[in-house]
């Protein structure tokens, strides 16, 4: 059985050397990215051969660290292109098991448009993940427009996973925790924070019209969801067209149309049943979020579904495959 895995993470911190001095001071060398940074930066050796023992087929790469959103919008460009050259090099001796998504200049809309069409037109990467907001701004705000029009204009899809919540949010409700003083990570990011501010982001963008302004636009979330399905029947009448938002339909059908959930670090089946009966079996893609949760956890999970084999293989990798066009997956030669 084919097996697509599309929310897999990398990083490479050999790259910090094109961040400036005061902002490679400025980073925490501390975290859980920080602790698998071995396995962040390695393709060919744990990571294949983890995704052989467990029947991975392909994982599509996306880069881990936000490091681009702390350069302005003269620098972060180049930044992001060094990236993404290096993550096409380092992929392109296994062209049948790795793509990847763009990492995009957040802080130079423009130019993160163009970035995404020249790594989806060089590389043939499937689109873009951006992590969260970007210093405080969400992309339902005007500047990011760019972006999804020319996202929409090559039929690929961006991804929103989720990123640091901002300062201001930090500390009002993620800090200071009975007695312990400062920023509580478990709920600030992975055990909850993470998850509601991702739906939040996916929320703005249908009340702001996004989706109706780019009606083939794709946007991919992860996690089972963020939350949503098991807010599906009191978000779709809160979120009703005339409600107040400038949405022109109804959130069940702008997502049914236009978004795109996975399973990364999800692997039990409740959750996945909420998703089963509110996006539906055409909007769930199978991901396992490596290195942060392992490959075989999420293949076991992925073989403990009770599907009819149609639907199981659209999990598995059908879904994956129309959606990244991976069935025409081809990259030029790299030198």
């Amino acid at each position: 059985m084919r097996i697509v895995a599309i929310e897999e993470h990398v990083s490479f911190p050999e790259l910090s050397y094109l961040l400036p001095d005061k902002v490679r001071a400025g980073k925490a060398p501390s975290g859980p990215a920080m602790q698998m940074m071995p396995k962040l930066e390695d393709i060919s050796g744990e990571r294949l051969r983890s995704m052989n023992e467990s029947g991975i087929s392909m994982q599509v790469l996306s880069v881990e660290n936000t490091d681009v959103n702390l350069l302005d919008a003269g620098s972060a460009p180049a930044f992001a292109t060094a990236y993404n050259n290096l993550l096409a090099a380092k992929i392109k001796d296994h062209p049948e098991r790795f793509t990847a998504f763009a990492h995009l200049p957040m802080t130079a809309p423009d130019a993160a448009a163009d970035e995404l069409e020249r790594v989806v037109k060089t590389y043939g990467f499937r689109g873009a993940m951006i992590r969260g907001h970007t210093n405080g701004e969400f992309l339902d705000a005007p500047k990011f427009a760019p972006i999804f029009e020319r996202a929409e204009r090559l039929g690929v899809p961006i991804y929103i996973h989720p990123g640091l919540p901002p300062k201001a949010v930090m500390d009002a409700y993620y800090s200071n925790v009975g007695d312990m003083q400062g920023p509580y990570d478990a709920i600030a990011c992975w055990g909850w924070g993470w998850h509601s501010e991702t739906a939040i982001h996916v929320l703005r963008l249908l009340a702001a019209g996004i989706f109706d302004r780019y009606p083939k636009l794709k946007i991919i979330i992860g996690h089972m969801g963020e939350m949503l399905p098991m807010m599906w029947a009191r978000a779709e009448r809160a979120f009703q067209p005339g409600s107040g938002g400038k949405n022109q339909r109804a959130l069940s059908e702008t997502f049914r149309e236009q978004l795109f959930i996975t399973t990364s670090g999800f692997f039990t089946q409740p959750p996945l049943q909420i998703a089963l009966d509110t996006i539906g079996i055409d909007n769930i893609l199978f991901s396992v979020d490596y290195p942060f949760s392992a490959n075989q956890m999420g293949v076991d999970f992925l073989n403990n579904i009770h599907l009819p084999a149609e639907q199981f293989e659209k999990i598995a990798h059908g879904n994956a495959d129309r959606i990244l066009q991976l069935d025409n997956f081809q990259v030029d030669k790299i030198d």
